[in-house]
């Protein structure tokens, strides 16, 4: 190789690297952007649901943020089971609302935006999103139309790693599961394969560091055909769940509409109507805090 192939090759090399730099140094600025992606515009304009008394609702997270949202109480009088639900990586809540008579049956339902989601306040983040699940939860126990022994919690796609780290923390009586993955981390390093991910990503949801620790009945849907979280991540996070129930592949459902399809919504009214519906035993009455 002569001087000037070899002056070539070097300035190709130092282009290269200042590129890969430059990507990575992007990915680490805007890894918030990649993990959660706010829509403040609501899906449902003035949603109700057609079998709950639906009331707009406000809470404050401990560090004061607005959260907002709906509880939805179910005209049957009495202490009834509750969800608490947890939506994807661009979901407003409002379509809950609406289909909550199909999915959520009998039960009292609170379903509210996470941070930066819509009206609610705040910058969206792992730590602080776990943390107002389990404000959450505790709120909802505390109403006095709920049975605080039956609470189940729902969480979708990005609110799949919310709702396992808030089942671990809590005494949750079921989990259901929409397109779960292993972790964040493992589909970045998957998408990002030639970055150090691993040194950069905050967000991480790995919830599959958590699934040994929940006891409690678990059902996990799949879409049929998922691009987003590849079934693969899937299969991780279902092995060291600790009592997996279920494991359904809705037909003729992708990443984005499974949530709204009549088969996975009576699918879900149906686990959890049975799970309740079950005399309580004891991992059920008390989950152990890992």
């Amino acid at each position: 190789m002569n001087t000037s192939s070899k002056k070539m090759a070097a300035g190709m090399a130092g282009f290269a690297s200042v590129l890969w730099l430059g990507l990575t140094a992007a990915v680490a600025a805007n890894q918030r952007r990649l993990v959660f992606n706010p829509t403040i515009t609501p899906e449902v304009n003035n949603p109700r649901s057609s079998g709950h008394r639906t009331r707009p609702i406000v809470l404050r997270a401990k560090d004061g943020t607005r959260l907002c949202g709906w509880l939805m109480t179910p005209r049957v009088p009495g202490p009834r089971p509750a969800v608490l639900y947890f939506g994807g990586r661009s979901e407003e809540v409002s379509w809950v609302v609406r289909d909550a008579g199909n999915l959520f049956p009998n039960m009292t339902v609170l379903a509210l935006n996470y941070r930066g989601y819509g009206n609610s306040h705040g910058i969206p983040d792992e730590i602080l999103l776990v943390e107002d699940g389990c404000t959450l939860f505790d709120w909802l126990a505390a109403l006095g139309q709920v049975d605080a022994r039956r609470i189940a919690v729902v969480g979708r796609s990005l609110g799949s790693g919310v709702a396992v780290q808030v089942a671990k923390e809590r005494a949750a009586h079921s989990v259901v599961l929409i397109t779960p993955y292993d972790s964040i981390l493992a589909i970045a390093k998957r998408k990002f394969r030639a970055m150090p991910i691993e040194y950069m990503l905050r967000h991480r949801f790995e919830s599959i560091k958590h699934a040994p620790s929940l006891k409690v009945p678990t059902y996990v849907l799949r879409a049929a055909s998922d691009d987003i979280v590849p079934h693969s991540h899937t299969d991780q996070l279902c092995e060291k769940l600790a009592n997996l129930i279920l494991d359904d592949i809705v037909p003729d459902s992708d990443h984005m509409n499974i949530p709204y399809l009549d088969a996975t919504q009576s699918r879900i009214a149906g686990f959890l109507t049975g799970r309740f519906s079950q005399p309580l035993s004891t991992p059920e009455l008390i989950q152990t805090v890992a």
